[in-house]
């Protein structure tokens, strides 16, 4: 694509890496899955930024950024259906909850968030990030 991003997608994409680096890094299982599901939904934002189109006020209904993504980008619904199942884990684990999630989950999630913000990053045109390491 060749195109200008909005600034806001950058941003979005900058605060998702971050999100993720910080999941990584982090020691805590419930925060790691927390933080690794906040990242792809940073991915998602941005690419509704860069492609939404706003509907006149009067068409407008509450949409949760899952079901946004799957209407403005289909080729993402998959991810879209996966990460919108793990809502419920994320509020659990930012709720505190110590059996919210296994590391084993969290780990798996950092992966997927990883491979979705580099598909996200494609989608747009841009060079998508060399994968994170996760031990």
């Amino acid at each position: 694509m060749d195109f200008h991003l909005p600034a806001a997608t950058h941003s979005y994409l900058e605060r998702s890496a971050e999100s993720l680096r910080e999941a990584i890094t982090s020691t805590d299982v419930p925060q790691r899955y927390a933080l690794a599901h906040v990242s792809a939904l940073r991915a998602t934002a941005a690419l509704l930024a860069a492609r939404a189109q706003p509907l006149p006020v009067a068409r407008r209904r509450q949409k949760n950024a899952w079901v946004l993504l799957t209407e403005v980008a289909p080729e993402f619904a998959e991810w879209a259906t996966f990460f919108s199942a793990g809502a419920q884990k994320r509020s659990a684990a930012e709720s505190g909850s110590r059996r919210a999630v296994t590391e084993r989950e969290a780990d798996d999630l950092v992966r997927d968030a990883d491979r979705f913000l580099a598909l996200v990053e494609t989608a747009l045109g841009l060079t998508g990030h060399a994968p994170i390491r996760v031990a």
